[in-house]
């Protein structure tokens, strides 16, 4: 009997269970639904409690309601509100400025700050320094913007810190100021954001090997040049999430500009999610609060996925 013939007889020969398949050739097997018992629980308490509001918030969308009366029916014409109207289409202006100091800043300082620590590894005090720089982060944001009021107020630290060196000219009420009153904030958001992204940074540079370092350092790389060619390029996991964190933090700011400006001076430090309080609690306009809050929720999911997008997927 030849090799081929062999071969065929063994793929039609009976298998040992005598139902004439072959032996090499396995039944499907039949997929066990008792597994989704086990999500069933999780996926009950998010559809309840996740799902559920989010589809209301958008059917109260669609009215012109006060939170009391009957709703009315108004269509996307309080989405057409929302993108036509200045006071809400600024105070999307003002979270993308926000953005900048508590994404763009915090990143940027943080990463130098986790270069430098790391070179002074052993330098006495550096995990008290890394402690302090993180407590922010353990800080309720209420008490932080009653902590930032007191110094940013006329008889403040900062003003009292100006009037020592002379600089009594520079002096002002800051949360008070037209233009001073939104980077006030904003500063506000970069003392927060640093202790996070620098726990990040650090965490990614304790995982590159030392060798690395070494044999830049041999061949001559300063501090700029080791940063950017060595730990700039293996930090672009911490980078992604330390983005996707920051960004999603400055979107969503509400409590501090609530307690430091109320919105004011005027409108030059409202941002959505404080338009979203006060036309829902203030103005009796529940409708358009929802409406904003769902396009800020939209932003806030576009957002996150483009920077896993552009993220390496093999750090992900």
């Amino acid at each position: 009997m030849t090799d081929q013939a062999r071969a065929a007889q063994a793929h039609t020969s009976p298998g040992p269970d005598g139902d004439g398949v072959a032996a090499t050739r396995r039944r499907p097997r039949r997929r066990d639904h008792r597994a989704y018992l086990y999500v069933a629980p999780a996926f009950v308490f998010v559809a309840a409690f996740v799902l559920y509001p989010v589809g209301q918030a958008i059917w109260i969308s669609f009215f012109r309601w006060d939170g009391i009366s009957l709703a009315t029916w108004v269509g996307i014409g309080n989405y057409v509100a929302a993108v036509t109207d200045p006071a809400l289409t600024q105070s999307f202006a003002h979270v993308a400025v926000l953005v900048f100091f508590y994404a763009v800043l915090p990143i940027v300082i943080a990463l130098v700050l986790a270069a430098l620590l790391q070179r002074a590894a052993r330098l006495r005090g550096a995990g008290i320094l890394q402690t302090l720089i993180f407590l922010p982060q353990v800080i309720a944001a209420v008490v932080i913007g009653v902590i930032w009021v007191s110094i940013y107020a006329p008889d403040g630290l900062l003003n009292t810190v100006l009037r020592i060196f002379g600089l009594g000219v520079a002096t002002r009420t800051w949360l008070g100021d037209f233009s001073t009153a939104l980077p006030a904030v904003g500063l506000i958001g970069t003392w927060v954001e640093i202790g996070l992204c620098l726990v990040l940074f650090l965490t990614g540079i304790s995982q590159i090997p030392r060798e690395l370092f070494e044999a830049a350092r041999v061949d001559g790389a300063g501090f700029w040049r080791e940063l950017f060619s060595v730990t700039l390029p293996a930090l672009r996991a911490p980078l992604s999430v330390a983005l996707t964190l920051t960004v999603v933090a400055a979107l969503k700011t509400f409590d501090v500009v609530f307690v430091t400006t109320g919105g004011g001076p005027g409108t030059s430090t409202t941002v959505p999610a404080f338009q979203v309080y006060n036309l829902a609690f203030n103005q009796g306009r529940v409708g358009m609060a929802t409406t904003i809050g769902i396009i800020l929720t939209v932003l806030v999911l576009l957002i996150t996925m483009l920077i896993r997008r552009i993220a390496p997927k093999d750090d992900l």
